[in-house]
């Protein structure tokens, strides 16, 4: 199956997907400030240039699209009909840069959080109340393990 747009409208059409500051990452931003988390936003000395990096929490959060990142059994993981090496290699190359990412940052003490897009679009509220949850379970683990070495 070849693709219905021209091979230069379909580039133009990939240049124009934003790497920062996506609707889906500035969604979740404005959640978080209102809720009273204050952040960094993509951190260039830090692995991966997380999305959102909240000091006070030991946190990162990575906010995936599912198409790039391959969201696994997720419907917009899809993939191209053309060029089909291409992309493959391109994919493959993203989800090892993420685990590498992710285990590094592990490794420097960091608490890791990925949202998916779609979860963010399907549904909101819970995708980020558990988020939240997951961010504060984390720091009260950290504060009883201290007290309990201290």
């Amino acid at each position: 199956m070849s693709d219905s747009l021209s091979r230069e409208k379909r580039s133009w059409n990939m240049s124009r997907i934003k790497g920062k500051d996506t609707s889906i990452e500035i969604m979740v931003r404005k959640y978080l400030f209102h809720r009273g988390f204050r952040y960094r936003k993509n951190v260039c000395g830090m692995p991966g240039k997380p999305d959102i990096v909240l000091p006070k929490y030991h946190t990162v959060i990575f906010v995936h699209g599912c198409f790039w990142h391959r969201h696994p059994g997720c419907k917009f993981a899809y993939s191209p009909k053309t060029r089909i090496d291409y992309w493959q290699a391109k994919f493959d190359a993203n989800v090892r840069n993420d685990q590498k990412n992710i285990q590094l940052l592990k490794a420097d003490g960091w608490n890791v959080l990925v949202l998916w897009e779609c979860d963010i679009r399907k549904n909101f509220e819970t995708t980020m109340e558990n988020a939240v949850l997951k961010i504060e379970a984390d720091m009260a683990y950290e504060h009883f393990i201290k007290e309990a070495d201290g």
